[in-house]
């Protein structure tokens, strides 16, 4: 973890999951382990989050996780409480809906809609065009982004994982995903800055490296109210 770590490029656009398995293994606490590393970081723990949710959120927030990661197999209670309890720390709550059968309808019954749905591999796309009556073309192998982000609703997000490569990039970015979520390729190269630099050139510059660098000591142009 400390050499994957170590060897990612310092950008705003990485963010750096803890997965369940690593979770599980040190605990919790893996996240503050991170925060010692990549200071800046944007850290999400993903605890796939079933039952008390709110002690589960607020432990990852107590770690400095920026994001928690929920079950969408939850209940509906307890993944709103899950939500609720993320706003209320003040980090992201991100619904992860691997192996929900029919996630479009668990999302339309949330009151409360999470800041990011996490879509996996839909590995039967024929089925779900039959059974949503959605034509082909607006499905893709993520299921129909753009539905999804009209239930969730402004200024929301849409994550996609499931064995992504640098060629899938273009085609989830045009489909409207916002967050691309990576492993084996990256964690399992040996070179990982380069295999992170696979997916950075189809992404936007970081804003950081737009802004202009102003000096403290430059003097200010000042007119004169005659002019």
């Amino acid at each position: 973890m400390e050499r994957i770590i170590d060897s990612l490029p310092n950008r705003e656009r990485i963010l750096i999951e803890a997965g369940t398995p690593l979770v599980k293994k040190f605990g919790v606490g893996i996240i503050s382990k991170i925060r010692e590393l990549r200071k800046d970081a944007f850290i999400i723990a993903d605890l796939k989050t079933l039952d008390v949710g709110r002690i589960e959120v607020k432990i990852a927030a107590d770690e400095t996780a920026d994001a928690v990661a929920i079950s969408g197999l939850g209940t509906l209670e307890s993944i709103q409480k899950a939500i609720q309890e993320a706003s209320k720390q003040g980090i992201y709550s991100i619904l992860d809906m691997m192996n929900v059968d029919n996630f479009v309808e668990k999302l339309k019954s949330l009151e409360y809609k999470p800041d990011i749905l996490l879509l996996h591999r839909n590995v039967d796309l024929e089925t779900y065009k039959a059974e949503k009556g959605e034509k082909l073309e607006d499905v893709t192998e993520w299921g129909n982004i753009s539905q999804v982000k009209k239930i969730l609703g402004e200024n929301k997000l849409v994550a996609v994982a499931g064995g992504i490569t640098p060629d899938k990039v273009d085609q989830a970015l045009a489909s409207g995903a916002n967050i691309i979520v990576v492993g084996r390729y990256i964690i399992g190269s040996r070179d990982v800055r380069r295999a992170a630099d696979d997916f950075l050139k189809y992404l936007p510059q970081d804003p950081d490296t737009m802004r202009l660098v102003l000096e403290e000591d430059e003097p200010l142009e000042l007119k004169s109210k005659k002019d």
